[in-house]
């Protein structure tokens, strides 16, 4: 029995195209700057953010922690919202790398408001961290996959620009945030002094993610990546998947978007779960059943579907992506149906 896999859209295996790319790339030192293949791809994730440089990284954590490296010193503070990656899946590392404070801020499925930044940010005064740095997150993991609008995300970052904050975004999935609203992903990046994202999620290469931002900052990025063990030799190897996931993968993002939109139509139909298909922007569906999460993560792996707790006693989350044809969406449906019996 073929399983499919909705735990997330990292699962996904290299296409025979990008097979292909990745045994042709052209290689060279990347630590010395010589990888003629990541120097492409560099300045190609530049170019499509809309800022001035950017640094090739393996992975969106460390791209993160590169930002917050560069951005703040020992003892600032980073706002963020409290369900954001940064604070959830890095393991810890915003104070033990940097020594940075995190100040979690509630959101709305994972989006600030203006008002929200402005009351959080510190008073210049002896007994308080300085406020440094405002960390988003497009599409935003916890919050369902949502999106930033445009001019609340616009909002927002002139209400840190007023209170002298350097902003980050952590766009891991940025691209499904552009497809799903048909704008480009600068709409978002260039109000950003950096912005991340992610090669091995949605877009389907094995491995990396880019930081990039304005140049003196990337410089600064660049010399940390180094500290972290970062640095990379003939990287031009797994930037090549990177570079044919940008020309290749992006648009048929919206695939996965009309994939989850199908699975969660299929599931609120389904008798005892629960799923609000208004809220499903991207290619993530979360859906609430009558068991514990735990338990119907174990019943549907005996039916060949995987999923992952979603945090809440009843929820699971189920991506779809490059691997998960609208043919896999009804197989699952039918097989969520018999598991939940």
């Amino acid at each position: 029995m073929k399983r499919i896999d909705f735990r997330s859209d990292t699962v996904t295996q290299p296409t025979a195209a990008m097979r292909r790319a990745i045994a042709e790339a052209e290689v060279g030192d990347d630590v010395y700057g010589e990888d003629p293949t990541v120097l492409r791809l560099e300045a190609l994730v530049a170019e499509r953010l809309g800022l001035e440089a950017a640094v090739f990284v393996p992975s969106g954590t460390q791209a993160n922690q590169l930002a917050i490296g560069a951005h703040c010193r020992a003892g600032d503070e980073v706002l963020t919202e409290a369900g954001s990656h940064i604070l959830h899946y890095e393991g810890g590392a915003v104070p033990a790398l940097w020594g940075v404070q995190p100040q979690p801020l509630p959101g709305q499925r994972g989006l600030l408001s203006p008002e929200d930044v402005s009351a959080a940010v510190r008073e210049d005064n002896i007994h308080n961290p300085r406020t440094r740095l405002l960390s988003l997150e497009n599409t935003h993991n916890r919050g369902g996959g949502s999106v930033w609008p445009v001019e609340r995300f616009r909002a927002v970052v002139e209400a840190a620009r007023k209170a002298g904050l350097a902003v980050h975004l952590d766009g891991a999935r940025l691209f499904n945030a552009g497809v799903a609203l048909g704008v480009p992903v600068s709409a978002w990046a260039a109000l950003t002094d950096t912005t991340s994202v992610c090669f091995s999620k949605g877009l389907g290469a094995p491995v990396g993610s880019a930081l990039a931002g304005r140049a003196d900052v990337i410089r600064e990025a660049r010399r940390l990546r180094k500290r972290l063990g970062g640095g990379m030799r003939q990287a031009g190897i797994l930037a090549a998947a990177a570079l044919h996931a940008l020309e290749h993968h992006v648009e048929r993002l919206a695939d996965d978007h009309a994939n989850a939109r199908r699975l969660a139509a299929g599931l609120a139909e389904l008798p005892g779960v629960k799923v609000d298909t208004s809220r499903v922007e991207t290619n993530m569906v979360f859906a609430e059943f009558s068991r514990s999460a735990l338990e119907m993560v174990a019943q549907l792996e005996q039916h060949g579907v995987l999923t992952n707790p979603a945090g809440a006693p009843r929820t699971l989350r189920l991506v779809t992506h490059l691997d998960v044809s609208a043919a896999d969406i009804d197989e699952a449906l039918q097989r969520i149906r018999r598991a939940v019996g």
